[in-house]
């Protein structure tokens, strides 16, 4: 992707290196699992609130190296393009776009939806329009789940970008109201069709990369492959040798690359109706 001397977004906040109020426990085993199985977009207020709590006002960081500050810079051109596509369609639908702010932080962090941990993996919170990612989650993208590549760490990027989406649009909201209620059925739930959604969306920030021509070639491969190697079946085979599809709560790997496909091959928000396909 050739992203060199594109526009950086001027929403990012740096926590990095600032540590967070709480330590979080369970040890390295614990943090894989909870990686494997909370991989993006989890919804933060249920994840966070199990989280054990270790010793009060203990504070970690790690030194901040050339190759994170490289990430961070390709990262905020990813949130600068979503930006930009995302107020060019929220125009053309007479809507005006709010724009989030990205935290980037070390180990822990305190957000909108609680204290969180690096192994709780990117994610989106609601309450404070806030995506946050630990930049070394990227390094266990490329290096556990198989899957690198800038077009890779694009789509991550995106797809929480599609959860702020669709919290203006009122469907983060009417789900989150559904959950409330025990309406969540299984693999065919809410969650996984939220989920599902929001791929899609990344797959219309895909498209408009696309249409300005920065896209270079095994890009969208990379993108598929991301989307891929994080589907409920894989995760789950990878951790415990055997899926059980009625746990699922971000779809399939099939699912999961189909409907990010489909978003970059349409660029048509119009499209990605998850809620409502038969098929997902």
């Amino acid at each position: 992707m050739r992203w060199q001397g594109e526009r950086e977004s001027t929403n990012v906040e740096d926590r990095r290196g600032a540590g967070g109020g709480l330590a979080i426990g369970g040890g390295l085993g614990g943090i894989l699992v909870l990686i494997l199985a909370l991989v993006f977009g989890a919804d933060p207020r249920q994840i966070l609130q199990q989280q054990p709590q270790g010793d009060e006002g203990v504070q970690t960081s790690r030194p901040i190296n050339p190759e994170e500050e490289e990430l961070k810079k390709f990262v905020s051109v990813v949130l600068a393009q979503t930006e930009d596509a995302w107020s060019d369609i929220f125009r053309k639908a007479g809507r005006q776009y709010r724009k989030p702010t990205l935290v980037l932080f070390t180990d822990r962090v305190e957000s909108g939806c609680g204290i969180a941990a690096s192994a709780t993996g990117p994610f989106y919170c609601p309450e404070d329009e806030k995506l946050y990612i630990d930049l070394s989650f990227f390094r266990e993208l490329r290096t556990r789940f198989r899957a690198p590549g800038d077009f890779a760490i694009g789509y991550v990027v995106a797809h929480e970008v599609g959860h702020h989406v669709q919290k203006q649009l009122g469907i983060m909201n009417q789900v989150n109201a559904a959950r409330r209620r025990g309406r969540e059925e299984g693999a065919n739930g809410a969650s996984v069709r939220l989920e599902l959604q929001a791929d899609f969306l990344a797959g219309v920030w895909a498209h408009y990369v696309q249409g300005r021509g920065i896209i270079e070639a095994g890009d969208p491969e990379e993108a598929l492959a991301a989307a891929s190697a994080v589907g409920d079946d894989r995760l789950q085979r990878q951790e415990q040798g055997y899926a059980v599809p009625d746990s699922f709560t971000h779809g399939t790997s099939a699912q999961r690359a189909r409907w990010f496909l489909k978003g970059m091959e349409t660029g048509d928000v119009r499209q990605g109706d998850t809620f409502s396909a038969d098929q997902l």
